[in-house]
């Protein structure tokens, strides 16, 4: 009975393993990353600020020349001692030319064609009178009447 109540031997304290688990490490990287996105949102942010800052500053100043450019200025009084007298000018007058008002051949042929497609044959074509004939036949018969 004695070595029944003898008294196991004492454990030593489990020391727990430090364990990393793959949640904390994503926390961990998303901090940063959302660090890092804070960071560069507030250097836009920034840029963004000195720029309009530039740009206003542009603006006034060249607010400011454009007023000093644009005051009225008065005009000289003219002399009137020596007075203006127009000289002839040497260049050559230029000759008048009559209009051209006939058409040139080749084109009154194609407008012909492009009207006159359902016509049997050239024959017909030819016996057509011209802008030009009939207007030289009204102005015969204005000359006549």
């Amino acid at each position: 009975m004695n070595q029944s109540l003898i008294k196991p031997p004492v454990k030593k304290n489990t020391i727990p393993i430090d364990l990393k688990l793959h949640s904390d490490i994503r926390a961990v990287e998303h901090a940063r990353f959302a660090h890092q996105v804070a960071e560069k949102g507030r250097l836009i942010k920034q840029y963004k600020m000195e720029r309009d800052r530039q740009q206003k500053l542009e603006e006034e100043e060249e607010i400011k020349r454009l007023r000093k450019e644009l005051i009225p200025k008065t005009q000289l009084m003219p002399y009137f001692d020596r007075p203006f007298v127009p000289r002839r000018s040497e260049k050559q007058p230029t000759v008048p030319r009559e209009p051209k008002f006939c058409i040139p051949r080749h084109k009154k042929i194609k407008c012909c064609r492009m009207s006159c497609n359902d016509m049997s044959g050239p024959s017909q074509l030819q016996h057509l009178p011209s802008s030009v004939e009939k207007a030289e036949a009204l102005y015969k018969n204005r000359i006549l009447q």
